[in-house]
């Protein structure tokens, strides 16, 4: 994904990503995570097609965030397994500790 476009909503911060061949995918932030100096957003997709509606969505994404030369705000694939392994480690420890 590399453009990004953020809306806020009254029940939660919704963010359009734009992909590579100019498709749009609506999110839901979940969480913004710092971690070793680097930032980290924790997204769920969202669909508005009611046949996705009814099924329980568990699945979420996790993007770096970047900047390109000019210094522009970008959201990133992580591409080392490490590294996605540790941000979605604190994610669940995150998730686990809010849970009552």
């Amino acid at each position: 994904m590399s453009n990004e476009e953020e809306l806020f909503d009254d029940e939660f911060y919704m963010m359009v990503l734009v992909d590579d061949e100019g498709g749009e995918h609506e999110f839901q932030l979940l969480v913004e995570l710092e971690i070793e100096g680097e930032t980290y957003r924790v997204l769920m997709p969202l669909s508005e097609e009611e046949e996705h509606e009814e099924e329980e969505n568990d699945e979420i994404v996790i993007l770096k965030v970047i900047y390109d030369e000019e210094g522009n705000e970008l959201m990133s694939d992580i591409d080392d397994d490490e590294e996605l392994d540790m941000v979605f480690e604190a994610w669940q420890e995150l998730e686990d500790s809010l849970e009552i």
